[in-house]
């Protein structure tokens, strides 16, 4: 069965610019934290100061957890008044007591750093020689994370991430984040089903090209990591750019692992979207329970696509 949805969709193209780091590793522990048998936390973020006086050109990263480590994801922010939230362990909705921490904000006025795989315990990114996410001057890391214990007796999870840097004069690429996620998924009980929407990049980026901040009347920049985001009953995910000139579709990222599995990797070439302006995103499923399953966190599914580009536009493109 195949069922598609309009739905809400999210697209974002976020950038940064600066100038020389040397070329290093950092290393950054979390945790760890104890989580009861059966249930979850959706309320941890953590936080840690870079006191970087240059610019970090991140090449890869390593994430290395343990089981409950359901999800994180990982931005880089300015070290300033807006995103002073506590260093290590903190609740996301108290933030520093008088504002929470939103990813959407964080996006803006920082960048996407890392993304894990659904459950993976030990997952990397990495990039093509040159490539690298530039982290500015006077930065700061966090991250939402999302622990799950669906056991019967507690465990404990600790978490590292280790940035590689490079230095400035390898730099040939600066990698930008990209994201598309489908809100309206409502999975029909013991069926297979299927959620398409599509994302047109044209009317922002016309305004774009008209106010001369683009060189190109329609996008020319190039994708070179992608990533799929869904829960226990998602059995695959693909990315598909649009033709301008007959409407086909040419995927450039699928996957049909399951949760637990790494779901990135590099694009070898980088598809280039010359030639294409808009992305589609198809998310599968199985869901084998007797209800409707939507959009949720440990008891309910996701489907995002994110990916890595080397746009230089730090703009949010947002379609329903």
């Amino acid at each position: 069965m195949r069922i598609v949805r309009k739905a809400q969709v999210l697209c974002v193209l976020l950038a940064a610019c600066g100038t020389d780091p040397a070329s290093s590793d950092h290393t950054y522990k979390f945790g760890p934290w104890t989580q009861a048998p059966g249930t979850e936390d959706t309320d941890l973020c953590v936080a840690v100061t870079l006191h970087n006086e240059q610019p970090l050109y991140v090449h890869s990263i390593d994430m290395a957890a343990a089981p409950g480590l359901h999800h994180s994801n990982w931005l880089w922010v300015p070290d300033n008044d807006a995103f002073d939230f506590p260093e290590g362990s903190f609740s996301c909705n108290q933030g520093d007591g008088t504002h929470p921490f939103d990813q959407q904000i964080a996006g803006v006025f920082g960048g996407v750093l890392f993304a894990q795989s659904t459950q993976a315990t030990a997952e990397t990114q990495e990039f093509p020689p040159g490539a690298a996410i530039l982290i500015p001057p006077h930065s700061r890391i966090i991250a939402d994370v999302h622990l799950v214990n669906a056991g019967d007796d507690p465990i404990t999870v600790p978490l590292e991430l280790t940035l590689h840097t490079i230095g400035q004069k390898q730099v040939t690429a600066l990698m930008s984040a990209m994201t598309m996620q489908n809100f309206a998924i409502a999975l029909p009980p013991q069926q297979q089903s299927s959620f398409v929407v599509e994302c047109d990049l044209t009317p922002r980026w016309n305004d774009l090209y008209a106010m001369g901040q683009v060189s190109s009347p329609t996008p020319d920049f190039k994708i070179y990591h992608a990533l799929a985001h869904y829960h226990k009953l998602g059995t695959g995910l693909t990315m598909e750019a649009i033709r301008d000139s007959d409407g086909a579709a040419d995927p450039f990222w699928s996957t049909t692992h399951l949760i637990g599995d790494e779901m990135g990797g590099l694009l070898d070439p980088p598809f280039d979207m010359t030639g294409y302006s808009k992305i589609r995103l198809t998310c599968n499923y199985d869901n084998t329970e007797a209800t409707t399953i939507r959009w949720g966190n440990a008891n309910g599914e996701m489907c995002v696509g994110f990916a890595y580009t080397d746009s230089t536009r730090p703009n949010r493109f947002s379609s329903t």
